[in-house]
């Protein structure tokens, strides 16, 4: 018999996928998210025992760092042997199925559990020292959303609206994220529609202990909004018009130049967890119908990129307790 026909993985090769499971093991706080879900997880009192919330939180995880639907997701775990050796799974136990993994993220969702993930992961990281609350980043990118009536619905997602961005339009929602000005990491995630202007989040997406706030030309107006702290100031960009406009050979235009240079390096942050759920994750696309569902995977995600973003310092952070462990003993 074929080793491969017993279920065995015995490649050795470390392939990217492999290293950053690996990875994303050593800095993911399982303890502290288990011990968040348990409360709300089925107890098992009748029929099949429940797997493992562990389980099914590797396996909820690996559906978003792959992109993998419900569906997909069951039949990865039967084809692929490293996706079940991270979730504590082999071939003498039964696997969960799709209705099993929909229940979990159902669990998650109708008990608001990604916000608070997300609030877990950010306490972690700044009793590590990687995230500072002086400033605050504010920046939005749209999602896109089918824009086919040919479903069981015979119509579109009525949460979801198309919008005008440069000479093309988007059908879909916008993710509104707010991230610390020094490190780049998310701590407020906002979902609405995709015809939702920036400006009328901006300040929804400060959590209040900041002094200091940046934005794009887009968030013009942030300061003088209802909804503004007076303690907070607001440097956003120039209209690029106006700024293409300045003189540079007049000093004060020069300065007004270098300025917003600076302003710009600051903002640059907030592009990075959007490429790392885009690029690196693959969400392009919203998933579900409705607003709440897809702007609780997308808080799910940022938690997670941030995670990713400063993997490289956790593990060696990591490494140092590890190596202080050892010469204890």
């Amino acid at each position: 018999m074929q080793q491969t026909e017993l279920g065995l993985n015995l490649s050795t090769k470390r392939t990217r996928k492999r290293e950053f499971l690996a990875q994303m093991e050593r800095v993911v706080p399982w303890t502290e998210l288990e011990a968040l879900i348990a409360p709300y997880a089925p107890q098992g009192l009748r029929g099949r025992p429940p797997f493992l919330v562990s389980t099914m939180l590797r396996i909820h995880f690996m559906q978003q760092w792959f992109t993998l639907s419900d569906p997909a997701m069951e039949e990865a775990l039967h084809d692929v042997p490293l996706f079940r050796e991270f979730a504590a799974l082999n071939y003498e136990t039964r696997l969960p199925d799709e209705s099993t993994i929909l229940r979990f993220r159902h669990l998650l969702e109708e008990n608001k559990l990604a916000a608070q993930i997300l609030q877990t992961v950010n306490e972690l990281l700044q009793a590590k020292g990687l995230l500072l609350k002086a400033g605050t980043v504010v920046d939005a990118t749209l999602i896109a959303a089918p824009s086919s009536t040919k479903n069981a619905s015979g119509e579109r997602d009525p949460e979801m609206h198309q919008t005008k961005k440069g000479n093309q339009w988007h059908f879909g929602m916008k993710a509104h994220i707010g991230v610390d000005a020094d490190s780049g990491l998310v701590h407020t995630v906002r979902g609405t529609a995709a015809n939702v202007n920036d400006v009328v989040e901006a300040n929804s997406l400060l959590h209040g202990q900041e002094s200091d706030a940046f934005g794009d030309a887009g968030y013009q107006g942030a300061a003088k909004r209802a909804d503004a702290d007076e303690g907070v100031a607001w440097h956003i960009a120039m209209r690029p018009g106006k700024r293409r406009a300045l003189d540079k050979t007049r000093k004060v235009d020069a300065l007004v130049d270098q300025l917003e240079a600076l302003k710009a390096s600051i903002r640059a942050k907030v592009e990075h967890p959007f490429r790392v759920i885009k690029r690196q994750f693959g969400h392009l696309k919203v998933r579900y119908r409705g607003l709440a569902k897809n702007t609780a995977q997308l808080t799910l995600l940022f938690a997670l990129s941030n995670l990713w973003m400063v993997r490289r310092k956790l593990l060696v952070l990591d490494g140092h307790v590890r190596l202080k462990v050892a010469n204890a003993r």
